[in-house]
């Protein structure tokens, strides 16, 4: 695994080279769907992402943000899952919160995560058993135990809509950062104590962060409590998520079923 991991980060090293010709520079950009960008920059890491890995591990299914999706993928014991860049709208807006996240899953479980930040030179990296590290060195999630104490990293487009205003004062702070995949790597690095989103996310927004979390001592657990897996048909988690260290997960699982 070790080498697959290998082979993983220096792929997406190259797709952020990718991206950083087209950041700030001139590009496409369409809509999905609502608040739901898509750009040229998008589409050529992905076909990028999908050439290397496809061709090097051609019995591995394949799961991305910008390939049309295939339920052949529902048969593969291992599966590549990918989003050649989240933070799309962060890029656009020249913010330096977006990320190429890779990872690969087995029997419906994270086993390999890798996340690249080209503008900050981060790369989060982590096997299943060995470990997860930033730039080659050790991370390990925060041991904060109180929410009171807590800074979350949560959305940005949440922040603004007004959602998280029922939970003001019952953390430390709320610190608005783009990229649901950043986030997840931020909090695996200590760099802040907890990630929580009150939306659905898609399996390429998690599933790299989720393998570097696990690795780092955290977990990520559906707002209801259940644990999240992959390859399924639907790639959607509903209805929001949380990580952290287990206490804070509990506490703030518990915050939530009360503010319903």
């Amino acid at each position: 695994m070790k080498s697959i991991l290998d082979v993983a980060t220096q792929v997406s090293i190259s797709a952020g080279e990718i991206l950083k010709g087209y950041f700030k520079a001139e590009y496409e950009i369409k809509d999905k769907g609502f608040f739901n960008p898509v750009t040229t920059a998008d589409y050529a890491s992905n076909e990028y992402i999908e050439h290397e890995l496809r061709n090097k591990y051609p019995d591995y299914g394949w799961l991305s943000e910008e390939t049309i999706d295939s339920d052949h993928r529902l048969s593969k014991e291992r599966v590549w899952v990918v989003d050649p860049l989240d933070g799309t709208k962060e890029f656009i807006e020249g913010v330096p919160q977006f990320v190429v996240s890779i990872a690969l899953t087995e029997n419906g479980k994270p086993v390999l995560g890798v996340l690249h930040n080209l503008m900050t030179g981060e790369t989060y990296t982590a096997v299943k058993g060995l470990g997860a590290r930033l730039n080659g060195e050790p991370i390990q999630v925060s041991q904060a135990s109180k929410l009171a104490d807590a800074v979350i990293f949560n959305s940005r487009s949440e922040t603004r809509r007004g959602e998280w205003k029922p939970f003001n004062g019952y953390f430390k702070e709320l610190r608005p950062i783009g990229s649901v995949a950043y986030k997840l790597g931020l909090v695996a690095a200590n760099q802040g104590d907890m990630f929580a989103t009150l939306k659905p996310k898609s399996e390429w927004d998690i599933c790299a962060g989720h393998c570097i979390l696990n690795e780092a001592g955290a977990i990520l657990r559906n707002v209801n409590g259940t644990e999240i897996s992959y390859n399924e048909a639907d790639v959607i988690r509903k209805p929001g998520m949380v990580a952290g260290n287990q206490r804070l997960v509990e506490a703030f699982l518990q915050l939530y079923r009360e503010s319903r």
